[in-house]
Order: C-alpha cells, then structure tokens, then sequence
C-alpha cells in the first residue's frame, strides 16, 4: 500500500450532488453560473436536497418550514449568553450546534424523513445561532427571527436590528448559493466519515464545522480580509504584494487544488463586490482587492478562488470577519446534509488504511529494564 498525501485525485465516493469537470462546477447538473445569475438559495437547497428545483408551492412549503423552524429553545440562547465574548465564533457554533440534539427529540432517529427535516431544521437555526451570539458578545439582547422573508434576509436583520437593502440581501443570497456544495471538499468528507457510522445528523453536521474551522479550509477569507485591511489603501497594494512575493509568503485568496483555470464562483463575487462598494459609496476595498488580483495573476499566475472577493462582498455588508465562516457553514449546511443523506442510501463505513513507517520486530522490554 501506498499513501497519497492529502489523498489528492483519490475518488471514495460516488455522488449525484455536485460535479468539477474542465473547471465546471454544477449542482445536480445545473452550471453554477446558471444558479448564481438566477436561483434564490432556498431554490438550490431544495435542489441539492430533493435532486430537482421546487415547484412554486414546493418553494413555498419548504420557506413556511424554515420560518417557523428558525427560533432556537430559549436554553440554548442562555447558554450562548455564559459563553466568553472573545470566544472564536467557530467554536461557538460547533458547540450549540451540539447543544441543538439534545432539545430534538429525535436526534438519533435515521430515517429519510426524519433527517430531512433535521436538516431543514438546521438549516433554519444555524443563521439565527449566528446572530444570537454576535449580538450577545456585544450586549445586546438577541432578535428573534422574522416570519415570511428569506433566510438571507433573516440574517441581516437579525445581526442588525434593521430592515436590510433589498441589494444587500441579493448579494448575501448570491453568496449563499455560490458556498453551497463543493463535491467531496474535507468538511463534507468529514460530515459522511461520521455519518457513516450511522451517528446522528447532528453529530455529522457538528464534525463538518469542526474541520471547516481551519484556515486551509473555512477560514481563508477572513485571512483575505486580514491582508486587505493590512494593505489599507490602494497604493500601498503594489509594495504590500510584492514584499509577500519576494519573501516567498503564501497570499490567502489564490489558487486552488481542483480549480487550474480559475474558480468559476469567484467572477460572481467579483461582481456583488463592485455593486455593493457602489451601494456604500465607497470603492477603496474593492479597488484594492482588483489590484491585488491583478498582480498575483500576473506575476504568479494564480486566479482568485471563492475565498478572495467574498471576503470584501461580507465586509461591505457590515458583517465582522470573524462570522465570514460561520457564514460558510450557513450555506454549506445544505450541501452536507445533502451528502449526509447520500450517504445513508447506500451506507458503508468509511475505513481507509494508512501506509505503516514506523519500525518492525521490536520486542517489549520490561519497565525494570528500561
């Protein structure tokens, strides 16, 4: 046996969620670009899903359910007022998203329908677990969820307190659907590992949050956001870059593993940078992050990927950076679910092996002899 580290080009599943062929990303066989200019992201949570875009009553029903599925137990809120304010918000949602099984009285049922309807449960209560607590860590009391207004309405309200621009709203959407599932990428893998052993959604949900944490992963535009906030003003960009350049330092935004040509999601984002910079009347983040793509495109050869300008689209929109991947994780729920239930159709444990290199015939030595 031989290891293949980050088990690159290795295929362990088969999946009829999402597809990355030529640099085409498609959910259940509809190009992304066709579900950004067009699909609200309740429209592409039920595609990933149920595996076809809803009826209008079918939109419908499945909005109804989200609404009334958005309060989260008061308990839970409680706990979220004990947490440190400091806390890293990742964390926070790993742990109430934890917390949530133990008010679902059936948590550890895993039947279809059953986790259908925890995963539109979850998908209801993780924007409001959001902004609970980024309201709490600044003492304020939390806003409950409005009734009959999408889910990225909802959340800019909640956060805020205020009714959101009808701009601002498309933009969160957009990027809602762009984040919502990504073929086998490691917080999904993570998500099926676990349900595999025939767990429960939560704890498959709560290990895709966990490993989304990490900055190779979740966390890379919230590094965008760092460098961009770094650089400061427009002219400084050019030295900035090439500082990083010449010391060999990795730029966070750039490049990815199954994108050669440039990740498609990204031109999107490109574009609800400019419209809210516009909507704010001010340019200089997103004339920035275009100076910033041009040079390591030029001189590196590397395209934006979808961590790049999302990290401007969030801060246009009054959003903290340290809630950009909480941010993923709302939209990302749909496609792990997705795959959670994938999975259970046609369940195998997950159980690869690992290349042995450590030593051969050693022999135990008494603790005396030691």
């Amino acid at each position: 046996m031989t290891a293949i580290k980050g088990l690159e080009g290795i295929v362990a599943a088969t999946s009829s969620i999402s597809s990355i062929y030529d640099g085409v990303l498609a959910y259940r066989g509809i190009n992304i670009d066709d579900l950004a200019e067009h699909a609200c992201y309740e429209e592409t949570a039920y595609l990933l899903w149920y595996g076809k875009l809803p009826t209008k009553s079918e939109l419908q029903t499945l909005g109804k359910k989200l609404s009334d599925y958005a309060p989260v137990p008061e308990q839970l809120l409680e706990q979220l007022k004990v947490y440190p304010k400091d806390a890293n918000t990742m964390a926070v949602l790993r742990t109430a998203v934890s917390a949530l099984a133990l008010y679902d009285e059936q948590a550890d049922d895993n039947s279809w329908e059953c986790n259908q309807e925890k995963a539109i449960k979850l998908q209801a209560q993780l924007p409001t677990l959001i902004a609970a607590f980024a309201r709490i860590r600044e003492g304020k009391e939390p806003i409950a969820p409005l009734a009959n207004v999408t889910l990225s309405h909802n959340f800019l309200y909640m956060l805020s307190g205020e009714e959101p621009d009808p701009v601002a709203v498309r933009a969160l959407d957009q990027a809602l659907v762009l984040h919502a599932d990504h073929e086998l990428n490691a917080s999904t893998f993570s998500a099926r590992v676990t349900i595999a052993t025939l767990s429960d959604i939560y704890s498959g949900v709560t290990s895709a949050i966990g490993t989304l944490k990490g900055p190779l992963h979740g966390g890379a535009n919230e590094a965008v956001m760092k460098m961009l906030n770094e650089i400061g003003t427009l002219d400084q960009a050019e030295p900035y870059i090439q500082r990083k350049l010449t010391n060999k330092e990795k730029i966070m935004g750039f490049g990815h593993r199954v994108y050669k040509n440039g990740d498609p999601r990204a031109k999107h984002l490109q574009k609800m940078s400019r419209q809210l910079s516009l909507l704010n009347g001010d340019t200089t983040l997103y004339d920035i992050s275009i100076k910033v793509d041009g040079l390591v495109s030029s001189q590196k050869g590397l395209r934006p990927n979808v961590d790049f300008y999302s990290a401007s689209v969030y801060t246009l929109l009054g959003i903290p950076s340290d809630l950009f991947t909480p941010i993923f994780a709302i939209s990302r729920l749909s496609g792990w679910t997705a795959h959670i239930l994938e999975q259970l159709e046609d369940n195998r444990i997950i159980r690869p092996r690992a290349e042995y290199t450590g030593p051969n015939n050693q022999q135990y030595i008494p603790i005396d002899l030691r």
